[in-house]
């Protein structure tokens, strides 16, 4: 999702050429860049396969890299626990010392993410509040995280962590929360389902839209290198947003919607909501859409 909103505003710029790192798929994975396959050029490779990064960064010679990849799904993560850390976390080692060796020079951005907080230490989170993760996912961004700012601070390289809290858009995987809700209620509406399954109602995130903060993330990697938390500075509940979204159809929430425990984390993170003045103050951001505009632009698309 953000790989390919970020695309979107590098071709939008007009002065970049831009490359893409795909994994090879028998049943193709390119739904959320088809409109631009003419535009960019896309290598085949993956974040586990270091001579290939260091292949693929010496064809290139890239002056901005925006690392978006990792197994990102957070309850998956406890499943195949392994695999998140090689690829959430090692994976990210293996670009780092790839542009190290090849490129020491280009600016990386790092997109770290709001799990690393997990059982939240302090009210709202800022980039100084300790991390205190709860799933592999969350464990593994903070390795990237603290790897990150080692090799900014040991080896002079511009690297930038963005913590991005949670953030939507149309092209959002169906497994995650957002898309799941906002589809089957859609689908509700039109009468091909009756229920919704959903896990932990109570879980409290801050929401905002990806294409907004792509640009967001732009603007940071022009700057000095730094870490910065991106978020809409409110938090709502899960229930509230499954409520929104199906106020804004027209429906009772409550007589379709039917709680599953095992869709539960085994450890929550409970309240997550972000404090992005350090952002405001050194790049000028302010989020625009917030949380019932977001729902509102999802609903609407999927309706479309």
């Amino acid at each position: 999702m953000d790989g390919s909103h970020m695309a979107d505003l590098l071709l939008e710029k007009g002065n970049y050429e831009v490359h893409g790192l795909i994994r090879r798929s028998s049943a193709g994975n390119t739904r959320r860049i088809d409109h631009i396959l003419d535009k960019i050029t896309l290598h085949i490779g993956d974040l586990s396969d270091v001579n290939n990064l260091v292949k693929i960064l010496q064809e290139t010679k890239p002056d901005e890299i925006y690392n978006f990849a990792a197994m990102s799904q957070v309850r998956l993560s406890y499943e195949i626990p392994a695999y998140t850390g090689a690829i959430t976390g090692l994976g990210f080692a293996h670009l780092i010392e790839a542009v190290r060796l090849v490129c020491p020079m280009a600016k990386l951005y790092q997109a770290s993410s709001s799990e690393m907080f997990g059982k939240v230490l302090e009210i709202p989170q800022r980039e100084t509040t300790p991390f205190y993760p709860r799933s592999p996912y969350g464990c593994a961004k903070c390795y990237a995280f603290y790897l990150g700012r080692a090799y900014r601070e040991g080896y002079g390289m511009k690297i930038y962590n963005g913590i991005l809290f949670n953030h939507e858009s149309e092209r959002r995987g169906g497994e995650f929360l957002s898309t799941k809700v906002i589809s089957a209620a859609v689908r509700i509406k039109n009468g091909s389902i009756e229920k919704l399954e959903l896990g932990n109602l109570e879980a409290k995130r801050d929401w905002g839209y990806a294409p907004e903060y792509v640009e967001w993330i732009w603007k940071m990697v022009q700057g000095e290198p730094d870490d910065f938390v991106i978020a809409t500075g409110e938090t709502h509940s899960v229930q509230e947003f499954v409520e929104e979204t199906f106020k804004y159809l027209e429906l009772d929430w409550k007589e379709y919607v039917v709680i599953d425990n095992d869709l539960k984390r085994p450890a929550e993170v409970d309240y997550l909501q972000g404090d992005y003045s350090k952002a405001k103050r050194v790049l000028g951001y302010e989020p625009k859409i917030k949380f019932k505009g977001l729902i509102k632009l999802l609903v609407d698309a999927e309706l479309k």
